[in-house]
């Protein structure tokens, strides 16, 4: 974090010290957990479910902290040290994070989507970083605390910021956007996700298009162009969006401004060609077509900051992304297996399967896929639509674990042998089914919610012997 005294932090968050004598102190990092507390560092507490963070003030200045945020609602505490009084310790914070943003000066690039944004975030951080230090979202940090604990911990020589931002309903998207004020604004897609909050792809789109709500005079927004609900949302009078906004389109179809010319799997990763590149292709060490729309997006980023063809090329090349996402790993007796459990959508299911329908070389291929949630009323039904998605797809075996997930066994039922379509649940009773049909010579896609924790079937199949 960039040092402030606590008379600056209580003036940005507009809060006010417990005791004037402590002005001058210095604050150099910023903690909610009093796990990870260490000398100099301002502690935020939160009330949740199981624990009230308040409780631990006292405990917190004891052992090292500079000064704690409390909320002038409450009775105030006997502790020895320094407390900034304000109206919310979660507003202060984030009131923290947009203020030394806006000092610092580091330029503000914001992701969001349904599905990719993860991984886009890292590849934008990646491309970028072949001339720019650059601070990015730690794994999935991308809540309304997660954003500005990011902002907070970036180093003081940081040029660009890379922020990824998540929402299960609306108006989440429009807050994070007005804490970040992104210079360039990334929507990687429109998917299904959050169905359950929100009621309609319509209105997922409105809210990923909130992005743009606090978007800088100018900015640009990036986004997929192949998804009419983008172009149809921007149209529409209540979507709040900036003066003179840029765009950049990119997608696989020919109108788009940056568009793939050409798509090849080989065991490492993938290879393409774009429309807009004197480059002859372009290799990332992930699989499917969904990862090159993720590069797409990258590359359009790493365009505007002026980042060098080549450089880009190189920095793609050695991408190392968060984990679980269409990760490939290889089992103690040589089974390879597609560890995509991280999360799952309609839309995320559909890309992988048809990525996993295209790989070749091996002798059998097996998925499991777990329940798809927070799909709201037509649960039952997106389940079952995954199911007919079999009757196209050579594959040999599909086992699913969870309740929902057994809709998807039961509608591919009718396109595969019974003895190959099984639901579980219970996973080890999974986990033995696969052991006893696979072989070191095949593939095995793993993909659910992260709810369903199928990471641990993949571990119990990389760790076996077969």
């Amino acid at each position: 974090m960039i040092t402030r005294t606590l008379r600056e932090i209580a003036n940005a968050c507009g809060g006010r010290l417990s005791d004037i004598q402590y002005e001058n102190l210095q604050v150099h990092a910023v903690e909610i957990d009093t796990r990870k507390l260490h000398e100099g560092c301002l502690f935020v507490p939160f009330a949740g479910e199981r624990f009230d963070g308040h409780d631990f003030v006292g405990t917190a200045l004891e052992q090292g902290a500079q000064a704690a945020f409390w909320p002038v609602h409450r009775a105030q505490p006997e502790v020895n040290g320094a407390l900034i009084l304000v109206d919310d310790p979660l507003l202060a914070l984030q009131r923290l994070a947009a203020s030394v943003l806006r000092e610092s000066g580091v330029r503000v690039v914001g992701v969001t989507g349904s599905n990719g944004k993860t991984t886009t975030k890292d590849m934008i951080a990646a491309v970028l970083s072949a001339r720019y230090k650059v601070h990015k979202t730690n794994g999935n940090y991308n809540n309304h605390i997660g954003l500005p604990l990011t902002i907070l911990q970036m180093d003081v020589d940081t040029d660009i910021i890379v922020l990824e931002m998540g929402m299960s309903s609306r108006g989440e998207i429009e807050l994070l956007s007005s804490i970040a004020c992104p210079e360039v604004a990334v929507i990687t897609n429109i998917g299904d996700a959050h169905l359950l909050q929100l009621g309609s792809r319509d209105e997922i789109a409105r809210a990923k298009l909130e992005i743009v709500s606090s978007l800088s005079e100018g900015g640009l927004l990036v986004s997929n162009g192949d998804e009419p609900l983008i172009t149809q949302v921007l149209k529409e009078a209540s979507t709040i969006q900036p003066k003179k906004m840029s765009q950049v389109r990119f997608g696989f179809e020919q109108d788009n401004d940056i568009y793939a010319t050409g798509i090849m799997l080989n065991a490492r990763g993938t290879i393409f060609t774009t429309s807009t590149s004197d480059q002859a292709s372009y290799f990332i060490p992930l699989l499917g077509q969904h990862n090159v729309s993720n590069a797409l997006a990258a590359m359009a980023v790493a365009r505007y900051f002026d980042v060098p063809e080549e450089e880009m090329d190189a920095q793609l090349r050695n991408l190392v992304v968060t984990g679980m996402r269409t990760e490939v790993i290889e089992g103690v007796t040589g089974l390879t297996i597609i560890n995509d459990a991280y999360n799952a959508s309609p839309t995320a299911v559909r890309a992988a399967l048809e990525l996993f329908d295209l790989m070749s070389g091996f002798r059998q291929k097996a998925v499991v896929l777990g329940d798809m949630l927070e799909l709201g009323p037509e649960e039952v039904n997106l389940h079952r639509l995954i199911g007919h998605e079999f009757e196209r797809m050579k594959i040999d075996y599909l086992y699913t674990y969870g309740p929902l997930a057994a809709e998807i066994a039961s509608a591919a039922s009718a396109y595969m042998p019974a003895e190959r379509v099984k639901a579980f649940q219970d996973k080890e009773e999974l986990v033995q089914e696969l052991v006893s049909v696979l072989t070191p010579r095949d593939l095995v896609l793993v993909k659910g919610s992260r709810g369903m924790r199928l990471e641990e079937v993949v571990r119990s199949l990389r760790d076996t012997a077969l």
